[in-house]
Order: structure tokens, then sequence, then C-alpha cells
């Protein structure tokens, strides 16, 4: 799924239970992360109801235990992981991924790293998440990205101001 899809998506209030979001390039996953974070819960419900873990300070059943609690006064409870690279074990949330709250949504933010999705945990989270991946820019894409950017800013740019910025 692409990054503009998942933000429709929210904005058109589908929340999946959990979304794993993976990769070498960190800006969208951030992006998204942080989306979620503003704009699912509002300001009244973020306190008892959100909730940010950071992978090295935790664990996976740690992971599962603020996952599992009901949301307070709200609809959900929105639970984001940062730095989940850092977690040992992180396919040990396989069991949670088979019977995920419905009043949860987890957001799982791995960076600098993919999963395999070959192994049966990768395939697990292709099944069982939304699978967000975050491939690196190459040199060839990087116009389209800055034209792309601009014009999420409600801006407008040229093609030569473009490749002046790609090359910088």
């Amino acid at each position: 799924m692409k990054y503009q899809d998942i933000i429709t998506q929210i904005d058109n209030k589908v929340f999946q239970p959990v979304y794993f979001l993976m990769g070498e390039e960190t800006y969208y996953i951030d992006k998204i992360s942080d989306y979620i974070s503003k704009t699912i819960l509002n300001p009244e419900e973020k306190e008892f109801n959100q909730t940010t873990l950071y992978g090295k300070d935790i664990d996976v059943v740690t992971i599962v235990s603020e996952a599992k609690q009901f949301p307070f006064g709200s609809e959900y409870r929105v639970v984001i992981v940062k730095e989940a690279q850092d977690i040992k074990s992180i396919d040990n949330i396989d069991s949670y991924l088979h019977a995920p709250s419905p009043s949860t949504i987890l957001v799982i933010c791995y960076k600098y790293k993919k999963i395999d999705k070959r192994k049966k945990f990768g395939k697990e989270l292709s099944k069982r998440t939304l699978l967000f991946e975050s491939e690196k820019l190459y040199e060839n894409q990087i116009p389209k990205w800055i034209k792309d950017y601009v014009m999420e800013l409600k801006f407008s740019i040229d093609e030569k101001s473009c490749r002046t910025l790609t090359e910088y």
C-alpha cells in the first residue's frame, strides 16, 4: 500500500488494527505514525488512550499488554511503537497478530531495516497487518518526489527547479 492510500483511509475513518511500517527510508514511516498520532483521537482522548513506546525500553510482552487494554472514554486506543527494530524477538508479537484487539490501533515503526517476507513472520505480517514498506529513493526518483512534495504543500515547481534541487 502506498503512503497516500494509507492517509486517505485514515481520513475516511477506515482503521486497521495493526500498522507495520518498515523500511530503509524513514521519512514516510515518521509521517504516517505522526499522522495517526494527530488524527485518530481528539486531544481530550489522547491523555488516557494514546501511548508511545520505544523499542530500546520495552519487549513484546509490554506491547501486547498495552495493546490489549480497553479504551477509556473513547472508541479507540492508539499504541505507537517507535524504534521497533531495537526490540529483541519482535517475531513473538505473532500471537497478538492472530487476535488483535478490535478497539486498539497498534502502529509499529521498524526503521532502517526490513523484515524478510519469505520467512514465516514476514508472511504473517503481510496477511494480518497493513504492511507499509518505505523504499529508499534512487537518484532518478528524487525529482518526482520533490514535485509530489511541493504539490502536497499546495505549491507548484517547474522541471528546472526540480533538477536543481536534486543536484544539491
